[in-house]
């Protein structure tokens, strides 16, 4: 039985199992179910249903799509315990918070908690390291594919392996394994109306662009890095936490068939994967006295990027886009404040 029946007891400073992840879900809808709603996106290659929150104020404006997953890698479990955060502090605030009411009025989020489902409680149950989903391959003899290499952007061309025994075991094809051809062709969907794709992992402390599939920049890269550069600024200031912002390629590795960069090219004009805390001390294993240091500053990433965003699809009623002089203004600060 669960040590936590209702929100008010659930716990946001440590990590979940996936039971009680679904239960707060189903909880976070009933509670707040005028913005609120739980939806079915898909099963897991072991048969467990993949929901995702969707928040939505009602209005008659035609609204735009906010898409963030978490946990697309079983054991970065710092990424599902920020979804859960993001969640919170939107419901929590809607109301009262102008900012995040102002966001409500033109976008919806639609947040799938735990991408990996079957990944995820396999870490919990057997193997903490576990990084991919739980398909069989080879008769049995491996498991599991890595889901970010598993779309159909540029597939096991670089950084992903056809050897089924490998970390970054690319699957069989394309969109091979369920947990993917949900997501992806929910995003498919909606993909006219979605301006951001937030992919949430761990660890490096870095906020990424597209690509890691080529040296090639996205055709708003000089945007994306701005944009990306802001957030990592807002990052900083809560807690004094250094990320590195760039290209996958540049600043990381080769990755090919990875959902930010099948994400970009299919229209959605920003994209990122944030890798969260830390830089290898803990690594995977990031103790629960860092969550809520940790999901404080990426909240304060995130509504960057989401005042950015806001800002270019609508001047007129947003705080204001970031003139050129605040800018350097903030740069200056950067540069020149304490860390």
């Amino acid at each position: 039985m669960s040590p936590w029946s209702s929100l008010e007891t659930y716990s946001y400073t440590e990590y979940h199992p996936m039971e009680e992840i679904y239960h707060w879900m189903s909880l976070i809808s009933e509670r707040y179910s005028e913005v609120a709603t739980q939806h079915f996106l898909g099963m897991t290659y072991e048969t467990r249903p993949m929901y995702y929150l969707k928040i939505s104020q009602p209005s008659n404006n035609h609204k735009k799509v906010i898409w963030m997953d978490c946990g697309i890698h079983a054991r970065e479990w710092i990424a599902p315990a920020f979804c859960q955060w993001f969640v919170k502090e939107i419901l929590q605030n809607y109301k009262d918070n102008s900012r995040i009411s102002m966001f409500l009025r033109n976008l919806d989020f639609y947040v799938l908690p735990v991408f990996n489902i079957d990944g995820y409680i396999y870490t919990w149950t057997t193997d903490r390291y576990w990084r991919k989903s739980r398909s069989s391959h080879n008769n049995g003899t491996c498991f599991g594919s890595d889901l970010n290499r598993n779309f159909n952007v540029s597939w096991c061309s670089i950084g992903a392996s056809k050897n089924c025994e490998n970390l970054t075991f690319c699957g069989t094809g394309p969109l091979s394994e369920p947990e993917t051809k949900a997501v992806s062709s929910f995003i498919e969907d909606k993909k006219e109306d979605i301006l951001c794709f937030l992919t949430i992992h761990s660890y490096g402390q870095l906020i990424l662009t597209p690509y890691g599939y080529t040296q090639n920049k996205a055709s708003n890269h000089e945007e994306l890095i701005q944009v990306g550069q802001k957030a990592a600024y807002a990052l900083k200031a809560k807690h004094g936490t250094n990320y590195s912002v760039g290209s996958s390629a540049d600043i990381l590795y080769a990755t090919s068939g990875s959902s930010r960069d099948w994400a970009r090219d299919i229209g959605i004009p920003f994209s990122y994967t944030f890798e969260l805390r830390d830089n290898g001390t803990y690594g995977f294993v990031l103790p629960e006295a860092q969550i809520q240091p940790t999901c404080e500053e990426t909240m304060e990433a995130i509504l960057s990027i989401l005042d950015d965003v806001y800002a270019k699809y609508w001047p007129s009623n947003s705080a204001g886009k970031v003139t050129a002089t605040s800018m350097v203004l903030s740069l200056l600060w950067f540069f020149t404040s304490p860390l």
